[in-house]
């Protein structure tokens, strides 16, 4: 997949492609669907997709303490899309005078005057312009008026764990997080949250106690709730590494501000792994997928009650990571 930064490259893409347009944060089960069909659309057509994105979230621009938590960064999210179909990724700049195109503007702008697709392919939830006003209907009314065809994908529901059907949304997998039920946001996704940061010195609290850890600097992402979690670690040398290794050390994570016995420090992500001789961990990029959550976090009265309480998290995190990968 190509990236595209400026309106003056489309032109490498040629006139007549299949364009699907959103923010895409999280390249969850209905964004996949989007894309696939997008992509199958094009394959018929003899075409190009090419997928259209804005960074950062427009909410960040117009109202920043509005603006929610990246569930991809710019880098996964790319290598998402490109897994999907797209054959570009146009990233668009999110700016004042961007988001305060109308709808009627935004489509002459983008569409007629420079990407002139021949198929638009979008969710029925669609909204463009400033402050929202266009639809998917605004879009159908424009596409008719100016000679390119609009396609409109169903939006996608799953079935959680205590039963109930939720149509996905990346604001659903945010509030899924927020309440620690990691199990059901990798539903909603079709594969498990990540987060991925720098690995950064730690207190030695955990190698003291006989359970050395791997810290994460925090990154700029949504962090699931504070709690202990079954899931895999990867580590690399460079952040991209990461979007390709598939050498996946299973681990207990931790997210927590009073994970030791009474201090209370700092928000803390940290990864008790669970295989030896993993080699130098110091100045390496480490990712961290969240497969199930094990406990709440609490407060420990003495080292030898934490340690306890560790050898627990890592025995069952064991266990369920088994079953995981035997599923």
């Amino acid at each position: 997949m190509q990236k595209i930064s400026s309106i003056s490259q489309i032109e490498t893409v040629g006139k007549g492609c299949v364009l699907t347009i959103g923010n895409f944060d999280g390249v969850h089960v209905g964004h996949q669907q989007i894309l696939m069909a997008a992509k199958q659309a094009a394959t018929d057509r003899g075409t190009k997709l090419l997928a259209m994105t804005f960074e950062p979230h427009p909410l960040a621009i117009i109202r920043p303490e509005k603006a929610p938590g990246v569930l991809t960064p710019l880098a996964l999210k790319e290598h998402l899309v490109g897994e999907f179909g797209a054959d570009y990724l146009f990233v668009v700049e999110s700016t004042p005078e961007l988001l305060a195109l109308c709808a009627e503007d935004f489509v002459r702008r983008f569409l007629i005057e420079s990407i002139k697709p021949g198929l638009v392919v979008e969710g029925e939830s669609f909204n463009f312009g400033s402050g929202r006003s266009g639809s998917i209907h605004t879009l159908q009314e424009l596409a008719d008026a100016n000679g390119f065809e609009v396609s409109v994908i169903t939006a996608e529901q799953v079935e959680l764990s205590a039963g109930r059907s939720v149509t996905v949304s990346s604001t659903i997998i945010r509030n899924l997080l927020a309440e620690g039920s990691v199990a059901d946001a990798a539903t909603a996704l079709g594969r498990p949250y990540r987060l991925a940061e720098k690995i950064i010195p730690g207190r030695g609290k955990g190698r003291r106690l006989g359970f050395p850890t791997a810290n994460m600097n925090l990154p700029e992402q949504a962090i699931p709730a504070e709690g202990v979690y079954a899931g895999f670690v990867e580590i690399a040398d460079t952040p991209d590494q990461l979007l390709s290794s598939q050498a996946k050390i299973p681990a207990a994570l931790s997210i927590g501000t009073s994970a030791t016995y009474g201090d209370t420090q700092s928000l803390l992500i940290e990864a008790h792994l669970l295989e030896k001789d993993v080699g130098e961990l110091h100045g390496k990029h480490i990712s961290m997928d969240f497969i199930k959550r094990i406990r709440s976090q609490k407060k420990f009265i003495t080292e030898s009650a934490l340690a306890a309480q560790i050898a627990k998290d890592c025995k069952e995190a064991k266990e369920m990571l088994a079953a995981y990968e035997a599923h």
